[in-house]
């Protein structure tokens, strides 16, 4: 024993925790982007979550072009960064230009003045080779010629060996997105290397970034019934502890709003982490996956309650002039449009108020009526107050398990229930520690279990008036 003499102070751990605060809607896409393209002939990075805070951040390192068919990832930067104005978003792309490309076989060109505009964009750097009309002479790079490889514009050089309208020959390769296909969405594990690739990268975002990952997106390519399952598999169990919703789109085949509850139950896109879009919707001439503008307003709708996820974006305004289906505009009424809703799909609806999100049910609706599974809003709380708890307790997982430790687990998360109830994002919430469902074996095991009761409440998707008739007011005529 030390000994002391004057004051001594020790330190104990505080008894209550506060939570530790996560962003609900992080969005987590994945997609094409055109990372073959940036400045300088650099190729961006391939199947590995990168984290932004701007459009300008994204475009720096992803690059961007304007075909979203080919990129679907500059689809969500723009509606994400531009139009909504939120932030931030992983975005993860698998295309790899090292795989996903096209070789063009030598063939005969001429150049218009000094210029020559080969038939593809995005060439890749050393790939280019251009020979004199008869394939004797190799002409020399930026000697003899330049050329932009995002636009595949080859300029000749006047001190070169190139003459103005000259015939050439040409050959190269160029970065084909177009052969990525579902497969590379899906992704998997590498049997060599171990590495991660495609929908299995969301596994990394967690350990990357420290941000939970709260939306799956893959527009332009959730409209896959494989990409889905995928998608949703993954949203349930993510690094073993986390939740997350994922967003899917029924595909552009569906052009009738009657036909999409049978695709949605045939193709199996009924799970409760899941919320299943139609149809895609149109701002001036871009045309976007209606997941996409809904990952967006997810994450406004978040903002403007602190965060917290208990606000359903239903009846909420997208960044829309008119619903597409199969290129052509959808005009829904109230009536039809809740169809589509008490089938679980999420639509688009021009009504009161100019074009608004319209639904509040998951994908496990109607097969599913429990409450925490078949409405998007409570759903998404379950996910973040899971989530929550998971990375709060976390610090106290291998501590002695004393009375102390047990006590501070129910204060603490009454504490924080009772914040919440306070200001209505939950209706009640409490936590206890019942002896019947802690067995003195498991007690004795290390595994202890708290029961957690919460309410959030539920969006008030049916306003009912009941309107009478009263002939006693009748008397008011006579004074």
């Amino acid at each position: 024993m030390t000994y002391r003499h004057g004051v001594t102070i020790t330190e104990q751990p505080t008894s209550i925790l506060p939570p530790r605060r996560i962003s609900a809607a992080l969005p987590v896409v994945f997609g094409t982007a055109p990372v073959h393209m940036l400045a300088g002939g650099a190729i961006g990075p391939v199947n590995e979550p990168n984290l932004f805070y701007t459009y300008a951040e994204a475009v720096l390192a992803m690059g961007y072009n304007a075909d979203w068919s080919k990129y679907t990832l500059c689809e969500f930067m723009k509606s994400h960064f531009a139009l909504f104005a939120v932030a931030p978003v992983v975005f993860i792309n698998v295309f790899d230009p090292s795989i996903h490309k096209t070789a063009v076989a030598e063939a005969s060109q001429s150049f218009v003045g000094d210029d020559l505009q080969l038939p593809n964009e995005g060439l890749l750097a050393g790939t280019l080779v251009l020979k004199d009309a008869t394939g004797t002479t190799t002409y020399v790079l930026e000697t003899d010629y330049s050329v932009d490889l995002i636009t595949g514009l080859v300029s000749r050089i006047a001190t070169g060996a190139i003459a103005a309208d000259a015939a050439i020959l040409r050959s190269y390769e160029y970065g084909n997105p177009t052969l990525v296909d579902a497969n590379d969405i899906i992704g998997g594990v590498d049997g060599a290397t171990g590495a991660l690739t495609g929908l299995e990268l969301v596994n990394e975002v967690f350990p990357r970034f420290r941000l939970v990952p709260g939306q799956i997106v893959a527009n332009g390519w959730s409209d896959d019934p494989a990409v889905a399952a995928v998608m949703a598999a993954k949203s349930g169990n993510i690094n073993g502890v986390f939740k997350a919703i994922c967003l899917v789109d029924l595909p552009e085949s569906v052009d009738l709003y009657t036909e999409a509850p049978a695709y949605k139950e045939n193709n199996n896109l009924t799970d409760e982490q899941m919320t299943v879009c139609w149809p895609k919707v149109r701002l001036g001439g871009d045309e976007y996956w209606l997941s996409t503008q809904l990952a967006g307003l997810i994450c406004q709708t978040d903002a403007g309650h602190d965060d917290i996820p208990y606000k359903s974006p239903s009846n909420e305004r997208l960044q829309m002039t008119a619903a597409v289906a199969n290129g052509n505009e959808v005009w829904l009424g109230q009536d039809q449009a809740a169809y589509l809703n008490g089938n679980g799909i999420v639509t688009a609806l021009n009504f009161i108020g100019g074009w608004k999100c319209w639904g509040n049910r998951t994908g496990a609706y109607p097969g599913v009526t429990d409450v925490k599974d078949a409405f998007l809003p409570i759903r998404r709380m379950f996910n973040w107050i899971d989530n929550t708890l998971t990375l709060t307790w976390w610090q106290a997982v291998d501590a002695p398990a004393t009375r102390r430790l047990v006590e501070t687990v129910i204060d603490s998360n009454n504490l924080w229930f009772n914040g919440l109830a306070a200001r209505e994002y939950i209706l009640g919430g409490r936590v206890e520690f019942d002896a019947s469902e802690n067995p003195t074996t498991d007690l004795m095991d290390g595994i202890i279990k708290f029961h957690v009761f919460v309410t959030p409440p539920s969006p008030a998707e049916e306003i009912n008036y009941i309107v009478e008739y009263d002939p006693a007011y009748i008397g008011t005529l006579f004074g």
